[in-house]
């Protein structure tokens, strides 16, 4: 029973309030009050030995997705040769950040916005520096801001005050003005690379930050691909070639650093998946964006799925929740043909998916089946890729 006018939940006898620590166990959904000791899974004994037999069998090679040093350093324990997915936009939702990430939202002149972004950069590229100090020599994909705006915005009262006093702003005149960001389907309207075409000075300080970082760790190896999300045609990445390529030789001039990286995109709508040579003209590498894919190709949000897929499922018209095992037949052939197009138009193009079917056993052996150079999954999922990956080699599938 919730309560939300004392932020509070009681279950039978037992009551807990806003702020209140729990913990869950997540294979039997026990909720237990106060924090209880955890333990981090090692890779030791048999459990290391199987896993470095997979290792001598699979060709398929295993990135992690992950924002901070602590996540990439478990990855790296866990066997992980990479990092597949770096989600940016993790890196703004800290305290003292996300006020400076909703003055750049809300900001109604280039120099308000060049301000925000002034104090955003720093926090930027520490965080880089501190990926590339952890997976040195290793490939790390950066995924430049991706989602719609409106996800940094305050929703509760409180916090639209709290904002208001911040900004210097009326509770009203902020609440307009967050009205006027609001889309009707923001998962398709204002974000990823239309970010970059809207607002290039985003791009343009995450551009920096990441040469900086890269500056900072030299002469350590680090090997850094840029990523354009929910990319539909390949001037999108012409324009944002050409603008990181000035960035970067506005970089050496000024520090005497020359940043080496890969530019690629994020398959994530069926265009992006159809026009695929156009676009592997301009891109090095693709990771395939799965959960978008998979909501653009069957036109069902994965938000709002839980309501009805469940009966989709027990009715027999879905085998199984495509949002968790790949659809072959119709995400998958999307995948096959911009692979086969892409190596087309570049045969060294890097492949490889980024979405929740990365840790998937079914999705890896099919990824496998289509000679993708990597699938990129949760830390903790590592292993188990690592080891589907070595199962579908022994199928006899490269």
């Amino acid at each position: 029973h919730i309560d939300p006018s004392r932020r509070s939940a009681r279950i039978g006898a037992q009551e807990v309030r806003a702020g209140d620590v729990i913990t869950i166990d997540g294979t039997s959904g026990r909720v237990m009050k106060g924090a209880m000791p955890t333990l981090e899974p090692e890779l030791s004994g048999d459990f290391e030995t199987v896993m470095a037999w997979a290792d001598k069998r699979r060709t398929l090679r295993v990135r992690a997705n992950a924002e901070t040093a602590e996540d990439a350093a478990r990855a790296r324990r866990f066997g992980a040769e990479g990092i597949g997915l770096v989600r940016t936009e993790h890196m703004f939702f800290e305290a003292e950040r996300i006020v400076e990430m909703r003055r750049l939202i809300l900001a109604d002149t280039p120099d308000m916005r060049a301000d925000a972004l002034a104090a955003l950069e720093p926090a930027q590229r520490k965080d880089f520096a501190a990926l590339f100090s952890v997976m040195a020599g290793y490939p790390i994909t950066i995924r430049l801001l991706d989602p719609p705006l409106h996800e940094f915005l305050p929703r509760g009262d409180d916090d639209l005050a709290a904002l208001a006093s911040t900004l210097g702003m009326e509770v009203s005149a902020l609440t307009r003005r967050i009205d006027s960001l609001a889309e009707s389907n923001p998962m398709l309207g204002h974000r990823g690379c239309r970010l970059a075409v809207s607002y290039p000075e985003i791009y343009d300080m995450q551009a920096r930050a990441i040469f900086a970082a890269m500056q900072d760790c030299a002469p350590a190896e680090i090997d850094v691909e840029i990523m354009l999300p929910l990319v539909m045609d390949a001037a999108e990445l012409r324009f944002f070639r050409d603008r990181l390529k000035a960035a970067a030789e506005t970089w050496e001039r000024d520090t005497g650093y020359a940043p080496a990286y890969r530019l690629g995109s994020m398959i994530e709508v069926p265009r992006a998946a159809l026009t695929a040579d156009r676009l592997a003209e301009e891109a090095e590498f693709f990771s395939f964006g799965t959960n978008d894919l998979t909501q653009t190709g069957f036109g069902i949000s994965r938000d709002d799925a839980g309501g009805f897929l469940r009966r989709y499922i027990d009715a027999g018209i879905l085998a199984h929740d495509p949002f968790v095992r790949l659809d072959r037949n119709g995400v998958g052939a999307l995948i096959e043909m911009a692979a086969a197009s892409a190596r087309a138009t570049r045969p060294d193009i890097i492949l490889g998916i980024c979405g929740v079917h990365g840790g998937n056993p079914d999705s890896i052996e099919f990824c496998a089946a289509l000679g993708l150079d990597y699938v990129s999954c949760a830390p903790f999922r590592v292993p188990i890729a690592r080891l589907a990956a070595a199962q579908a080699a022994l199928k006899g599938i490269k």
